[in-house]
């Protein structure tokens, strides 16, 4: 196991030196697309409304360069409807500040991996893509965690393949932009990960179409 995690480790490391060097040799002027700032993303959304999350030094100097959105929702007709959304925006990873995973992130703030699926997300307005649905726990409580890569009106789950298309979109677009999109409720006790998951779709559902504002495509 240790073994897989470290080629996947030379594997990323080498996808980030790769683009880096492409990126490079197509000239010093990397294309660099006008967005919304993600501070200006709706704080109201359906029955859900929302308050900032504010990021502390430390959090901001690991996260790097971008343009980074916390915010906890309460849907006003639900005492257990709250939500965190978390999105961060890259809008160049040339340099090599990448997209952190949550997988390495909530263990690291002491949270414990208990499930990690790759379902599909069918928005409608949009193909099906593949995202990652987390369960973790600590202390007794649990989270489901839905988070997906999002560039260029692309959704993906693996943060390899978020590696191909970063290198692709450099070739191709010499363009490094990019971003992580993350929301986590708490499960309720005795809550099957399929419920919680239909218990979030409703926010879901609100988030998606709105992403091409402010992750340009």
């Amino acid at each position: 196991m240790k073994r897989l995690g470290s080629w996947r480790f030379i594997l990323a490391a080498g996808l980030i030196i790769i683009t880096a060097v492409l990126l490079q040799a197509r000239g010093r002027t990397e294309s660099i697309p006008s967005s919304l700032p993600l501070s200006s993303f709706p704080a109201q959304l359906g029955a859900w409304t929302g308050e900032d999350i504010p990021l502390d030094k430390d959090t901001l100097e690991v996260l790097g360069p971008g343009d980074f959105l916390a915010r906890g929702y309460q849907n006003t007709n639900s005492d257990l409807d709250y939500v965190d959304l978390f999105m961060a925006y890259f809008p160049s990873q040339r340099s090599g500040d990448t997209i952190h995973s949550p997988k390495h992130c909530l263990p690291g703030a002491g949270w414990t991996p208990e499930r990690n699926d790759v379902v599909m997300l069918a928005m409608p307005g949009h193909a099906p893509f593949p995202i990652n649905r987390y369960v973790i726990s600590k202390a007794g409580a649990r989270k489901l965690v839905l988070y997906w890569y999002w560039a260029h009106d692309r959704g993906v789950a693996s943060e390899y393949w978020a590696k191909y298309y970063l290198v692709r979109d450099a070739i191709r677009m010499n363009r490094s932009d990019g971003a992580l999109v993350r929301i986590t409720t708490d499960m309720l006790p005795g809550e099957t990960v399929n419920a919680a998951e239909k218990r979030l779709s409703p926010f879901t559902a609100s988030v998606v179409p709105l992403l091409d504002d402010y992750i340009p495509k």
